[in-house]
């Protein structure tokens, strides 16, 4: 009886089919890193301009070749205009920013632990919020001058209200189970903020950074537009009243690149700071 049985198995597991392996299906929806295909795509729409440029369908009244923009650019890198105009660009940038963000993730920290300084200034901050920065500009000229303290301020406080929006949602938006598990477990209030609080905020701090900067990027043209004889949107506003297209396209460029190294710069950050997800 028991080699009729043993017999049977033995059939049973020769007609089974072969044991496939499941593949793993817990990423998390966690994006992959695809090289190259930003630069394609670049590289593609700038193909197509200078096609359509030289073929005739776009006009050169309207839209510059690519390749005199390129042109342009090498000329402003070797008489030295470049670096005259995006060093003080920079610096504006840098300091503008870095008091709006710094002040505002402070603020908006504060706003997310406490609630009086919550009932206090989210009421504030949201009046100040929709107000156009750039309206502003012929006001900080007023208090702060023509010179460099106004370009700052504007900077500063275009990149503040939306710093202090996003760090206090992202605070909010903290798993309560976290907290409660750390008082639980006797943590100090100081504890549960520092291990707690900040790096469950920071992914919205940092996607919130990257539209605080883009703003900044945006106010730096339009204060350098009025009053100053250096910078990206100075060379810009000249090229503009002189309707020198390969110019103009070249400044939009710079900034442009700017914009992609600031990008560039918060993905290193976030792979530093954000280690913890992964």
């Amino acid at each position: 009886m028991t080699d009729a049985v043993a017999a049977n198995d033995h059939a049973a597991a020769e007609t089974q089919e072969p044991v496939r392996p499941v593949t793993f299906r817990g990423g998390g929806f966690a994006p992959k890193p695809v090289r190259g295909v930003g630069i394609l795509v670049f590289v593609a729409l700038i193909l197509l301009i200078e096609w359509g440029t030289r073929a005739g369908w776009i006009s050169n009244l309207t839209l510059p070749r690519p390749s005199d923009v390129f042109a342009t650019f090498v000329e402003m890198y070797q008489s030295g205009a470049l670096w005259r105009h995006l060093v003080p660009s920079f610096t504006r940038f840098l300091v503008g920013s870095a008091f709006g963000v710094s002040f505002g993730i402070a603020v908006g920290v504060m706003i997310g632990l406490f609630s009086l300084v919550r009932a206090g200034l989210v009421p504030l901050v949201a009046a100040l919020f929709p107000i156009p920065k750039i309206a502003l500009l012929p006001l900080f000229v007023i208090w702060f001058g023509i010179d460099e303290m106004s370009k700052y301020a504007l900077i500063a406080f275009g990149t503040f209200t939306p710093t202090v929006v996003a760090t206090y949602g992202a605070v909010d938006n903290v798993d309560r189970t976290l907290i409660r598990m750390g008082q639980s477990f006797g943590l100090s209030w100081l504890s549960i903020v520092r291990k707690i609080v900040v790096p469950g905020a920071m992914p919205g701090i940092l996607s919130g950074l990257r539209i605080s900067l883009a703003i900044a990027i945006i106010l730096l043209v339009a204060a350098e537009m009025l009053g100053a004889t250096s910078g990206v949107g100075a060379y810009i506003l000249e090229a503009g009243s002189l309707y020198d297209l390969e110019r103009l396209f070249a400044g939009v460029a710079i900034l442009s690149l700017m914009g992609i190294a600031v990008s560039y710069a918060i993905g290193l950050l976030e792979r530093v700071l954000l280690r913890w997800r992964s």
